[in-house]
This record gives structure tokens, C-alpha cells and sequence, in this order.
């Protein structure tokens, strides 16, 4: 009885292991190399050529948690501020642009909609909303997910509930 509690106890003492336990109650660990949060950005212009489609190739499990986030001041030099997508943005004359996300293990796709031809877009709607766009994916394990108290709408939230470090973001 006291090498299991020891055994146990060591088991819980040991950082960055998953441990689990057979009916036998023999104790097996494992390192756990691959259910880490991480962040990249995606930069990409939507227009109609690409079918107003960003694509990005991307490795995940099928259980991952994929966040997407716009910087609304992309082409602006007052610092990032992120958005939660799906996100709909409300222009002049009833006009409606959604930005939204598909994904699966090996591909996101950020994509806009409109309620109107996006190539009808004044040169200064497509500079704010369409050119040179900055998105920010955060990619979260479904273990780590889940049960999660964080606002997923906050991205400061999530980067400190993750502790996550967005001061050297990559890109893909």
C-alpha cells in the first residue's frame, strides 16, 4: 500500500506528464509533447480572385479547438486590437460583411461574406476591410478546452487564461 501512495504521489509531482492507470493499478506515465496551446498569425488580402478565401494548411487533432481572430486596426500603427470571428461588420446603404472560418485537421479557411458584390466596395472599404487583413489563430487542445471559464470573445482573456505569449507571434 505504501508504494502505491509513493508512486502516486510521484506521479502528481512530476510537471508536464499525463498519468494513467490500468486495473492492475500499475502506474504508466507519458510525456505529453503535443497538447499545448499555441498562437500563429495569417496575413492575406481577400478579393475576387481568391474567392475572397484565405487558406492556411495547418496540423491539429480533430478534437482542437480553433479560435480566429481579426486585428481591427490592421493598417494602422496604434497596435493590434483582436476580434473574435465570426464577426459581422455593418456598412453604409444596409450592407453587411461577415468574416467567418471553416477548419478542419489540416486546412482553415477565413473567408468573407456580403450581402452585396464585395467588388463594388469603395477604395477605402476595401483598405479597411479587405486589403492586407491580419489574423491572429489560436490553436487550443480540447483537454485544455474543456470546462474552460475564459470569454473567448476577450483574446487578453484567453492569452492569460492559456498563458500564452503573443510578443513573438509567427506566422505560419
Amino acid at each position: 500500500m505504501k508504494k502505491y501512495l509513493f508512486l502516486s504521489l510521484m506521479a502528481f509531482a512530476t510537471l508536464g506528464t499525463a498519468v494513467s492507470c490500468d486495473r492492475s493499478t500499475e502506474v504508466v506515465q507519458q510525456t505529453d509533447n503535443d497538447t499545448y496551446p499555441m498562437m500563429r498569425d495569417i496575413r492575406g488580402t481577400f478579393n475576387a480572385a481568391n474567392q475572397y478565401t484565405i487558406s492556411q494548411g495547418i496540423n491539429i487533432q480533430t478534437t482542437d479547438v480553433v479560435l480566429v481572430y481579426r486585428n481591427i486596426n490592421s493598417g494602422n500603427s496604434n497596435g493590434a486590437v483582436w476580434q473574435l470571428l465570426p464577426k459581422t461588420e455593418y456598412l453604409s446603404n444596409s450592407r453587411e460583411l461577415d468574416y467567418n472560418f471553416l477548419f478542419n485537421t489540416t486546412n482553415l479557411e477565413i473567408f468573407t461574406e456580403a450581402n452585396f458584390d464585395q467588388a463594388t466596395m469603395t477604395a477605402a472599404e476595401a483598405t479597411t476591410y479587405l486589403n492586407n487583413q491580419q489574423f491572429r489563430v489560436v490553436l487550443v487542445p480540447a483537454s485544455q478546452g474543456k470546462n474552460a471559464n475564459v470569454d473567448y470573445r476577450d483574446y487578453n482573456s484567453v492569452i492569460r487564461f492559456y498563458n500564452l505569449d503573443d510578443s513573438h507571434v509567427k506566422g505560419f
